[in-house]
């Protein structure tokens, strides 16, 4: 008996080892499993940016730092209507001679481009009635059809409000000094009256 007592002890150590070995294992695949619940996965991750419904880019109208009216390689310009964009262009000239440069802010907007600017000002300004005092609906935006641009720094809108009409071109709400559409007519009878904001605006009633 005294010499099986020793084989006995390993016997249970082993069994001990063994057990140990189990117990971590299991903790392990335990580990694991809550990993995977609790962490997001592939599948319920957001999609990529590229097929993000609000992912909009350059294609839609997004305008890089410093474009002007001349960048015809700049879809917010390319698509504006050829009207508005050729007045703009004299008019450029024109300033240049005066040491001013016509860059765009905002030019042609695809639809999905002015939806998105849209929820934005909702979410910033608290509602969709005070929203649509800075932003217009993909339907009746001037944007989106190629009709209006957003001219910047403040040395352009300054000049345009002051030799504008004689290209045609007009500042048309009073809240939106940066904001130019073209009024044919205003080279032999002046810009038409601003209205105070969009919503005073019949094409925005649509």
């Amino acid at each position: 008996m005294l010499a099986s007592e020793p084989v006995h002890a390993a016997s249970r150590r082993t069994k001990l080892i063994i057990r140990a070995a189990l117990v971590v294992a299991n903790v392990a695949l335990v580990g694991v499993f809550i990993h995977q619940v609790l962490a997001p996965s592939s599948f319920t991750s957001a999609p990529p940016s590229d097929t993000h419904p609000s992912a909009v880019g350059e294609a839609d109208g997004v305008v890089p730092d410093g474009v002007t009216v001349f960048d015809d390689e700049v879809p917010a310009v390319a698509n504006l209507d050829p009207d508005l964009l050729r007045a703009l262009r004299r008019a450029a000239t024109d300033a240049a001679d005066d040491g001013v440069e016509f860059f765009v802010n905002s030019g042609w907007r695809s639809p999905a481009y002015q939806e998105q600017l849209l929820r934005e000002a909702v979410s910033k300004y608290g509602s969709e009635k005070e929203a649509a005092r800075w932003v217009a609906t993909p339907e009746t935006s001037p944007h989106v059809s190629g009709h209006a641009i957003d001219i910047g720094r403040s040395d352009a809108t300054a000049w345009l409000s002051k030799h504008g009409a004689r290209y045609g071109l007009c500042q048309i709400y009073k809240n939106e000094p940066w904001h130019y559409e073209l009024r044919p007519e205003a080279v032999e009878d002046g810009c038409p009256r601003m209205y105070a904001d969009p919503t005073h605006d019949p094409r925005m009633q649509q």
